[in-house]
C-alpha cells in the first residue's frame, strides 16, 4: 500500500512538473511584465517612492534576469484560527495581520516553508480583500538584495496550490526612502537559500 502511495505521489509530481514547463512561455512573459510595470511605476512623480533626487535619474530598477527556475509551485496549506498580531515595521508603526496559510515547496534541492498573511485593515477594501502579503528573506540580503528583504503579493487561492514567482520580487519602499514604514519579514520566513530573482537592491544615483 505504501509503494501504491509512493507511486501515485510520484505521477503527481511529474504531470505538476510537465503542466508547469508547458506554461512556463506565458509565465515568463508574466514575469517580464510585472518587471516593466514596476519600472513604469517607479518612473511616474505620482507614484514613485524615488526621493527627488534618485526619480530625476531614474532609469529602471535592476532585477536579475527572469529565470523560470524561481517559478515554484507550492501546496498551499490554510490555516483557520489564527490570532490577530501586530507585524513589527521600520517604525514604530504596529499593522495588524492574520497568518492566512503557509506554502511549501520546493527550490535549489531544498524544501522550504514560507507563512503568508493577510491585512486587516485591506480585508474591508473590495479591491484587495482577497489580497495575501509573503514577506521574506533569503541569502542573497544584504548583498546583492536589500538587507530588509523582500515581499511578493498574491491572491487567496480557489485550490491547494499556489504558483509563487520570485521574479515577482520587489523592495519595500524602505529601500528607496527613510519616509516609509515598511513591515519587517517575520523570523520565520528566512529563507536559507539565495534567491537569484526578482529586484536586486537600489544603487543611488
Amino acid at each position: 500500500m505504501k509503494f501504491y502511495f509512493y507511486i501515485l505521489n510520484l505521477i503527481l509530481i511529474i504531470i505538476f512538473q510537465g503542466t508547469l514547463i508547458a506554461q512556463e512561455p506565458e509565465l515568463i512573459k508574466s514575469s517580464r511584465e510585472f518587471q516593466k510595470e514596476l519600472d513604469h511605476e517607479y518612473a511616474d512623480p505620482k507614484e514613485s517612492p524615488l526621493e527627488a533626487k534618485d526619480l530625476k535619474e531614474f532609469k529602471g530598477l535592476d532585477f536579475f534576469e527572469v529565470d523560470a527556475s524561481y517559478i515554484v509551485k507550492a501546496e498551499f496549506v490554510r490555516t483557520p484560527s489564527e490570532p490577530p498580531f501586530a507585524m513589527k515595521t521600520s517604525t514604530e508603526r504596529l499593522p495588524i495581520y492574520v497568518k492566512y496559510g503557509e506554502l511549501y515547496f520546493s527550490l535549489n534541492g531544498k524544501d522550504l516553508k514560507l507563512n503568508v498573511y493577510q491585512n486587516q485593515d485591506l480585508v474591508q477594501d473590495p479591491e484587495y480583500f482577497d489580497y495575501l502579503f509573503l514577506p521574506f528573506t533569503d541569502l542573497t540580503n544584504g548583498d546583492s538584495t536589500y538587507a530588509g528583504g523582500r515581499y511578493i503579493d498574491l491572491r487567496i487561492p480557489e485550490s491547494n496550490e499556489v504558483l509563487i514567482d520570485f521574479n515577482k520580487a520587489y523592495n519595500p519602499y524602505c529601500a528607496y526612502s527613510g519616509k516609509y514604514s515598511c513591515p519587517v519579514p517575520p523570523e520565520e520566513n528566512d529563507l536559507e537559500v539565495e534567491i537569484f530573482a526578482g529586484v536586486k537592491s537600489f544603487d543611488k544615483y
